[in-house]
């Protein structure tokens, strides 16, 4: 899962300009998000994490 989340956090930053600490807190809520998910597909997380983020 940890690679989805780098994933994640890699393009949402590209989308969006965010500061070290928010980047931190967005990745802990991703996290937090994701472990609740029943796919342990890498792919798949990625994307749902995503469109978590771009959702908020």
């Amino acid at each position: 899962m940890e690679l989805a989340v780098d994933r994640v956090m890699q393009a949402y930053g590209m989308m969006v300009n965010i500061t070290f600490a928010q980047e931190k807190t967005l990745r802990a809520d991703v996290t937090g998000f994701l472990s609740d998910s029943p796919s342990t597909d890498e792919n798949q997380l990625a994307i749902e994490g995503l469109r978590y983020l771009r959702a908020r």
